[in-house]
């Protein structure tokens, strides 16, 4: 009987990655544009933070996301945070920092995959006076602070985690980050920093696909040999293939013992989208270059739709 509830579980997650996915997949379809590879590579990661890693409350945001209304000031009563949507930041309930603002359209359609955000909270992204914007803020869905330059999330995350534990919060705090932040040197400090404080308290996920913005790390900057580098700065690491839902869960099963977790999650930037790959090495961000193109991908989109929806 336990075994059939695992296994239900782990296709459960998997359904609402292949949703994440989808959903992205639509949206770049009707848009002529979009982070698409981040969405092949980080789906599951999304899915078993939110589904089952993650420890939170109820949302405290409307379903329907808010309109700007301006920047945090003591003269401002009308600010919001977009981590509302992640719920009441009780001390027992865990933290999330979304670190790179290139993967919020993933995080939206995880939040609405999840129920925490309108099914139809896409067709305001990136509009004039949206908090759904294409790079995230500290007041778009999901997002407690500001997701960019890249490699500040987890310096945040450090900063709510020592807080948390002077505080004697059980709550953990979780990061999710890309592989590229770590060409950052505020990221070294940050891992330092929190071995320092013994803050085991923090878990940090890592999409590890390989690509940034140029193309392929290991020709731009390599990291790797990445688990190495951040086990001699004191962290301790996992490493798990990435689209192994089981896996990424079980990474964080973990009992603290001074150390801020690290679970790099080695991943595919065309996971289930393999038509993706005639667009090696250049892989950041899909426009379509015809209408022709654009029709092929349509086609393609509604081929992977079939087999994807629903595996059980």
């Amino acid at each position: 009987m336990d075994v059939m509830v695992a296994e239900n579980w782990v296709k459960d997650i998997e359904n609402t990655a292949h949703r994440i996915r989808l959903r992205v997949f639509e949206h770049v379809l009707k848009n002529n544009g979009g982070y698409m590879s981040q969405a092949c590579s980080s789906s599951e990661i999304f899915a078993s933070l939110y589904s089952k890693i993650m420890r939170l409350g109820p949302s405290i945001a409307p379903l329907k996301p808010r309109k700007f209304q301006g920047v945090p000031s003591a003269n401002n009563p009308n600010y919001f945070r977009g981590g509302e949507y992640n719920g009441a930041l009780l001390p027992e309930y865990d933290q999330f920092v979304f670190s790179p603002s290139h993967y919020a359209l993933v995080l939206y359609a995880t939040l609405i995959e999840v129920g925490r955000l309108a099914e139809d909270a896409l067709d305001e992204f990136n509009k004039d006076g949206s908090t759904v914007e294409m790079i995230g803020h500290e007041h778009s869905p999901g997002c407690d602070t500001t997701t960019g330059s890249l490699g500040q999330g987890i310096s945040q995350a450090g900063g709510f985690a020592l807080a948390r534990k002077l505080l004697g919060e059980t709550g953990r705090v979780w990061v999710f980050m890309s592989d590229g932040e770590f060409q950052e040197g505020q990221v070294w400090e940050a891992v330092a920093a929190m071995r320092h404080y013994h803050l085991d308290n923090v878990g940090v996920y890592v999409d590890v696909n390989g690509q940034q913005c140029d193309g392929v790390m290991a020709d731009v900057m390599t990291t790797e040999p990445l688990a190495e580098k951040l086990e001699a700065f004191g962290a301790r690491v996992i490493k798990v293939n990435g689209h192994d839902v089981k896996a990424l869960v079980e990474a964080s099963e973990y009992v603290p013992d001074g150390r801020p977790l690290f679970v790099l999650a080695y991943t595919n930037p065309t996971y289930c989208l393999d038509l993706l790959n005639e667009r090696r090495p250049i892989l950041h961000y899909l426009r379509f270059k015809s209408p022709e193109e654009r029709k092929r991908y349509e086609d393609y989109y509604n081929e992977v739709k079939e087999k994807m929806l629903w595996r059980s």
